[in-house]
Formats: structure tokens, C-alpha cells, sequence
């Protein structure tokens, strides 16, 4: 109940944050080009710096315990991901059926699932959510890309390697792991950067809001379908399968948050790279978004 209201909360002040994106949009204080530049500085900076920023404390072996069980986790949630999502588009000819099965197995863990996580178990549960961001990553990059170019292939993998997120994590671990003391005229600006994340991120997903069909995505019965599997279907597997691990609240919660999340960012961008349909692309992300606000606070309930 504490978790969901807590939950509840946060989604409040982002969907906010998302509303002055939408009036920024209409007020043209940001337009696509603005928007583009405030993406790629989330990306290659911002959310870079809330990960390293979250391997700074002290060795403990409960947090390296921590870490092992949410990379568990973590990997456990996305096969049952791959899983129902190779299940229920096994036979489909729908022509968008790549974007739709993409939008089921990779949430928005990045910018909205760190600055939620955030929010609801500080640093600590940012620490843990790195490990679910480097299987996002590998997957991403070789299966969620292997979807969309319809090409059965590895060679994706160099890109992982380089992404800022696994740079941050790697260094981050690797300075975790040593003790390595950072001086404050690093960890300062890198924690003042590190706040910017959620306003930036809610700014962002504010904007691509404002440019929705609302009439178009209403009825589309479609989207409905992806929504209801990645949004209710998903994370109440997941939550009942959970049930079965005796785990500390802020590991599987955190997993389980991020899980509930809406489709990821990615979807877009893999849209418009590899010749989908991305304006589709664009409404699957917004509409799980919004209608994220309701489900994920209704899910906290059953932890």
C-alpha cells in the first residue's frame, strides 16, 4: 500500500512535468530540433551520470548480494517477456507486428524508469535498476534490433559495448568494486547533472505527447492489445512469479517498477532507422505512457 501510494506520487509530479512538455510544445518554447538535442544530451549525459552516480557508496557485501539477485531478476523478467511475446505473435501477418512485439518486451527502464525509481527508492534502487539496464541493453541491441531490421544477425553487438548507459555502468562497477575515491569537483557536477534526469526526461515524453492523433489512438483496438500485454499481462506474471522468491522489497520492486514500465523510447528511433511505421511507433509510446500513470500504482498494490 506505502510502495503504491508512494508510487502514485511520483507518477503524479511526473505526468506534471510531462504537462509543461505539452505546453512547451504549444507554446513553441520546444520544437523538433530542440527536442532531438534535449534527447541525445538524456542519452549520451544526463542519464549516463544518474547511473555512475549510483555506484558511489560504500562496498557492501549486501549491495554486491543486491546486484547479483536483481541481475536474476532481471534476466528471469525478460525471458518471460520473450517468452509471451513469441507466443502471442507466433502466427500474426499483421504488418506492424515487429513494433507491437517490440513494445512488449522492452520498457522505458531508461527515461522514465530511473527518474520513477528514483522516486520511489532513491539511489539505492538506481543501483539496483543498473542491472536491469545492461540486459535491456543486450537485448536491445541484438534481439530488439533483429526484430525491427527483420535480419537474423550479432554484429549489433559492438554497439552495446558502446552505449553510453553500459560505459556508465561498467566504470561505475569497476569503481565500486575498487573503492576508488572520486574527488567532489567530479561527483558534484556529475550529481548535480544526475538531478536533471526526470524534468528532462518528462520534457522530452511531454512534447511527443502534444504531437498525438488522441482521436486516432483511441480507436485503434490495436494499441489496446499492446497495452494490455505489456502494461497488465507482463508485470502480473512477473509479480506472481516473484511471489515465489523470498527477495528484499526494494530488489524485486524494482524490477517489477521498470517491468511495468511503458514501451521504450527505442521504439521510435528504431522506427524511423529501420523504415517501420513510425508514427505507430510514436502512439504505442504515448499511449502506454499515459495510460502507465493508472496501471503501475494499481500493480505496487499487489506487492
Amino acid at each position: 500500500m506505502e510502495l503504491a501510494l508512494i508510487a502514485f506520487r511520483q507518477i503524479l509530479i511526473m505526468l506534471t512535468l510531462m504537462a509543461v512538455g505539452v505546453l512547451c510544445a504549444k507554446t513553441k518554447l520546444i520544437d523538433e530540433h530542440a527536442n532531438s538535442k534535449l534527447s541525445s544530451l538524456l542519452l549520451f549525459l544526463i542519464s549516463p551520470a544518474a547511473i555512475f552516480i549510483s555506484f558511489l557508496r560504500p562496498l557492501e557485501s549486501e549491495l554486491i548480494t543486491g546486484l547479483a539477485i536483481a541481475l536474476g531478476l532481471a534476466v528471469i523478467s525478460f525471458i518471460i517477456k520473450l517468452a509471451l511475446s513469441a507466443i502471442i505473435y507466433l502466427k500474426s501477418t499483421n504488418p506492424n507486428a515487429p513494433l507491437e512485439k517490440f513494445a512488449c518486451v522492452y520498457s522505458n527502464s531508461g527515461f522514465m524508469g530511473i527518474p520513477l525509481i528514483y522516486g520511489v527508492f532513491g539511489s539505492e534502487g538506481v543501483f539496483y535498476l543498473t542491472a536491469y539496464l545492461t540486459i535491456f541493453n543486450l537485448l536491445t541491441w541484438t534481439h530488439g534490433v533483429m526484430i525491427m531490421s527483420d535480419q537474423v544477425s550479432f554484429a549489433f553487438l559492438t554497439k552495446v559495448f558502446r552505449s553510453p548507459a553500459i560505459i556508465a555502468i561498467a566504470t561505475g562497477f569497476t569503481i565500486f568494486i575498487l573503492q576508488i575515491e572520486i574527488p567532489s569537483l567530479i561527483t558534484d557536477p556529475t550529481s548535480m547533472l544526475a538531478t536533471m534526469n526526470a524534468p528532462l526526461a518528462m520534457l522530452v515524453a511531454g512534447f511527443a505527447m502534444s504531437k498525438a492523433d488522441v482521436k486516432k489512438i483511441i480507436t485503434n483496438i490495436h494499441i489496446y492489445k499492446v497495452c494490455l500485454i505489456r502494461l497488465i499481462l507482463i508485470p502480473l506474471v512477473v509479480i506472481g512469479l516473484f511471489s515465489f522468491i523470498d527477495v528484499p522489497t526494494i530488489i524485486a520492486g524494482t524490477v517489477i517498477i521498470v517491468t511495468a514500465c511503458p514501451a521504450a523510447v527505442n521504439i521510435v528511433l528504431f522506427a524511423y532507422q529501420y523504415g517501420k511505421d513510425d508514427t505507430y511507433a510514436t502512439e504505442l509510446m504515448i499511449s502506454s505512457t499515459i495510460l502507465s500513470m493508472l496501471t503501475i500504482p494499481l500493480l505496487l498494490f499487489l506487492i
